[in-house]
């Protein structure tokens, strides 16, 4: 059974032809044999689509025309055929026991959904941050005993709205570390193409919502960290951060009910980010308006009441910062 279970890799790409044939052979060079590659190419204008050709039959290709990240999982996992399916971004790479470790891991208990795992950073924006003493995101220095590996069960957490404080140490989850069941991305996937970037969000909030999985402190990926990346390292992109998670809070409400403190705590923190910044934001204003007219009035009052106490918190600390 264990060397039968076919496992589909999905890379989604666009315009990282100078990424991506080392993405697409981690992928290939797998220690685990039965798998199935599949690269969707998002209506790249560089050479990317030349690299996916040059692999001939290896890889199964879909040339699309440029949607978006959620555009590129839905159809790749429409197309796949794998009862595991691992998702890969095409400027990151797989190590080569990657996929042999995560069928062990799913095969310890048949209720596992999904399976998220450490990424380690690297890359010339990654090298020069550490140069010049940079805070980069919440990779570990070290990493944390396996110890901790295990199965986790979230959804109490999340049908309470609370996640953070739960995670295993600082669990950087992020595409390339994760991997489900092919029964539960059914459930998850088509997913709304509006939320065209950081599309992951969406899926790994679902899935904590609704399966109990396998958490692995093991470093599985390697993610890079270039000029280019759309989102990781960029805080200075608050306004596309908070649109994102607006419409990932307006689907989970939707599609997940059970999940509504979990999205409405993702428009509160959207709603901060709203009144903070300075650029234009009448499309993000549009797009909360429309996420509170589906919730209650005492939704209404709990989300603005919390937003409020964050802008107060927010305004105080750096009172206390700039006096100091």
């Amino acid at each position: 059974m264990h060397n039968q279970l076919l496992v589909s890799i999905l890379i989604n790409n666009y315009n990282y032809g100078r990424f991506l044939k080392e993405a697409i052979d981690s992928a290939l060079n797998q220690s685990y044999q039965s798998i199935e590659v599949i690269v969707v190419d998002d209506g790249s204008t560089d050479d990317s689509r030349e690299i996916i050709s040059s692999y001939g039959d290896r890889v199964k290709a879909i040339l699309k025309e440029n949607g978006g990240q959620a555009s590129a999982f839905n159809q790749g996992f429409a197309l796949s055929q794998g009862e595991i399916i691992c998702f890969l971004d095409s400027d990151d790479l797989f190590q080569p026991e990657k996929v042999e470790t995560i069928i062990h891991d799913f095969q310890k208990d048949a209720a596992i959904g999904w399976h998220f795992h450490f990424l380690e950073f690297f890359g010339d924006q990654y090298e020069k941050d550490r140069q010049i003493n940079v805070e980069t995101n919440s990779q570990p220095s070290t990493l944390p005993t396996r110890d901790r590996s295990g199965i986790y069960n979230l959804i109490p957490n999340m049908n309470r709205g609370k996640l953070s404080k739960h995670l295993p140490f600082k669990l950087n989850l992020a595409t390339s570390g994760m991997s489900f069941k092919r029964s539960l991305l059914t459930k998850i996937l088509p997913m709304d193409e509006q939320i065209v970037i950081t599309s992951d969000d969406y899926i790994k909030y679902a899935a904590l919502g609704t399966s109990q999985g396998f958490i692995s402190f093991q470093y599985l990926s390697k993610q890079r960290i270039h000029g280019n990346n759309a989102y990781t390292f960029k805080p200075d992109a608050r306004k596309l951060r908070a649109i994102t998670q607006v419409l990932t809070a307006t689907n989970l409400k939707e599609n997940f009910p059970k999940l509504s403190k979990f999205s409405n705590n993702l428009v509160v923190m959207a709603i901060n980010i709203c009144w903070w910044i300075e650029e234009d934001k009448i499309d993000l204003h549009k797009l909360i308006q429309n996420y509170l007219t589906k919730t209650t009035f005492l939704e209404k009052l709990k989300i603005y009441t919390k937003a409020i106490y964050y802008r107060y918190i927010h305004y105080h600390i750096n009172n206390f910062i700039l006096k100091r």
